[in-house]
């Protein structure tokens, strides 16, 4: 029977121990010698294996440190290090996955209807033992999972994740591998899955030596928004990427990966073989979980192994709609945006091919997926730290209005996700960070606000130039939260808000997930809708929302069922089918 070992699984990359030695690897097609430098033992010449490939045996083991010397000239950490001693430029540490002693050795993960995740910086809250400390806390709330962003090796003390240079080794300031485990464990134990995201396609711009000795890793005749698109037309370079998605889901057991902009990968069929591997890799009865983020609205990805899409299409409808915000992609959600809305919790995407404001076709039909195909969101860290100022909803809407299309979000068919803080109407910034130096520091200040120099506002430089700068340590500091503000009167209020709301997913949405449809959603007027669905155990699931500042006549509405939440909807609401401004009205 297959264990979720690392020593039952063929892997070429990185540093592999066994019985007291280490075998290192390395893909170097370009280079003629390669020599592995064990820091406090001797150097030891590895051997040419063909097509590119050097391995050595060295009589070392776990915590060794290690570089490699590329023809007597280049010293280079491990592009597949499972850990770093200092920064992205140093030496790597070599690691034995199976030191580590599970304490949750039974757990198998939730299906995926169960989910309920909450989006998280591990770096805001101070590392990997700190994030196992909020655990209970985040259990309580009632979300079924935590999804860490990016937790790759970077340069310097603190970065988003997705500028990361070594994919196979969690950044050293947040912990050990060991640490990240606990972590994992103890998620376990109360009954949270784990999802890590992952970034596969690009590598950040510092800390990237593949070039120097691997130049097939990457294409020369297409370029993406970070330079040469990576060649996933070779199986090193698939290897290399499945390995790292291996790791993650048997090293460090955790339940799924969420796969960031997948849509500048253009081998779309190295994503479904991305998929076939993790999923034949478990043990039987092992939940895992694969999602998306994917601008091109790839419908057919989610039909070839992956659960689910980060839905950007009803979140930027509904940020439309709360804020009237109609500059940037919320260009494409302006014209007839109560429709989009309508279609959007019928059908999932509103982009299903249709042509975009550039005038170019996006997206595929999704009306046939069930509606837990897509993970809806009102904030994450995209929509909050791409805005020049980094503002969270509640500084942008009217509180009534975000009252009601959280509970829209938190008792829809779909999979909802919460950014940290968000449970408590944390109104604390949330900017873009790196800690980069010399001309690239100010090659990403002034790229970063030059992003805004066609947004009306932003057209005047001296105002660009009050965007923090992403590199300086208070643009971090500014954004780490406090959990104890949850005990302050409004904070308290939104925590009953969504404490309320996610136990009535649990109770009364959840149970009745599998096998669920759309059925209908109509507009009633401008800002107002009234969606259904038909719920695996036969009922209806019925939602009347109206984000508009008017009341609204809701003549179709015929009462069946239950309520099981209203905002801002009294008794003679109901009976003269009025929705007052900014409320919803939902019933099974």
């Amino acid at each position: 029977m297959r264990t979720d070992t690392m020593s039952t699984r063929a892997q070429r990359y990185g540093a592999q121990v066994n019985n007291g030695t280490t075998r290192f690897n390395l893909w170097a097609p370009d280079a003629h010698e390669v020599v592995v430098k064990i820091r406090d033992l001797d150097d030891f010449s590895m051997q040419s294996q063909g097509d590119g490939w050097f391995c050595v045996h060295a009589p070392c083991g776990a915590g060794a440190e290690y570089c490699f010397l590329i023809d007597g000239k280049h010293q280079v950490p491990d592009p597949a290090a499972h850990a770093q001693v200092e920064d992205v430029h140093g030496y790597s540490q070599v690691v034995d996955h199976n030191s580590y002693n599970w304490r949750c050795t039974e757990w198998k993960g939730s299906p995926w209807h169960r989910t309920i995740i909450y989006e998280l910086h591990v770096g805001l809250l101070g590392g990997f033992k700190n994030v196992e400390k909020c655990l209970p806390i985040l259990a309580s709330l009632g979300v079924t999972a935590i999804e860490l962003m990016p937790l790759h090796q970077f340069p310097g003390t603190r970065n988003w994740g997705y500028d990361g240079a070594l994919l196979f080794a969690p950044a050293n300031v947040y912990g050990s591998p060991d640490d990240l485990k606990s972590l994992i464990d103890t998620a376990h134990e109360l009954g949270l899955m784990v999802f890590v995201d992952v970034v596969y396609n690009h590598f950040g711009p510092d800390g990237n030596y593949l070039s120097l000795y691997a130049s097939p890793f990457f294409r020369s005749d297409e370029q993406t928004a970070w330079g040469s698109a990576i060649d996933f037309r070779r199986t090193e370079v698939r290897d290399f990427f499945c390995e790292n998605a291996l790791m993650w889901v048997l090293d460090y057991r955790v339940d799924g990966l969420r796969f960031d902009a997948v849509h500048a990968i253009s081998e779309k069929n190295f994503l479904v073989e991305m998929a076939g591997r993790l999923r034949s890799s478990v043990t039987e009865g092992r939940h895992i979980h694969l999602m998306l983020e994917n601008e091109e609205n790839n419908a057919l990805l989610l039909e070839k192994g992956f659960d689910a899409q980060w839905n950007d299409d009803i979140h930027n409808v509904l940020h439309h709609l709360l804020t009237d915000e109609d500059q940037g992609y919320y260009g494409d959600f302006c014209e007839n945006p109560t429709q989009k809305l309508a279609t959007s919790l019928k059908e999932g995407f509103i982009y299903q091919g249709q042509n975009t404001r550039h005038g170019k076709p996006r997206g595929e039909s999704s009306g046939h997926l069930p509606p837990t195909s897509f993970i809806f969101f009102l904030q994450n860290h995209d929509q909050v730290g791409n805005r020049a100022f980094g503002e969270r909803l509640p500084l942008l809407a009217n509180r009534d209005a975000l009252k009601a299309a959280t509970a829209a979000m938190l008792l829809s068919p779909m999979i909802p996700l919460l950014f940290m803080g968000e449970e408590w109407g944390s109104e604390q910034p949330f900017f873009y960070f790196t800690d980069h130096h010399d001309e690239l520091a100010v090659a990403v200040r002034e790229g970063r606000r030059n992003e805004f120099a066609d947004f009306a506002h932003f057209v005047d430089k001296e105002i660009r130039d009050r965007i923090p700068d992403p590199n300086a340590e208070a643009t971090f500091t500014d954004c780490i939260l406090d959990y104890e503000c949850t005990r302050q009167p409004l904070q308290m209020e939104w925590n009953d808000f969504y404490r309320q709301l996610l136990a009535l997913r649990h109770l009364e949405i959840i149970p009745r997930l599998p096998g669920t449809r759309a059925e209908n959603a109509v507009v009633l007027a401008e800002g107002a809708v009234s969606a259904t669905w038909h719920l695996g155990d036969g009922n209806q699931l019925r939602m009347d929302i109206n984000l508009s500042s008017s009341s609204v006549k809701n003549e179709s509405a015929e009462q069946h069922g239950k309520i099981i939440f209203r905002h801002r909807v009294d008794d003679q609401n109901e009976r003269q089918r009025v929705l007052p401004p900014y409320s919803i009205l939902v019933s099974v």
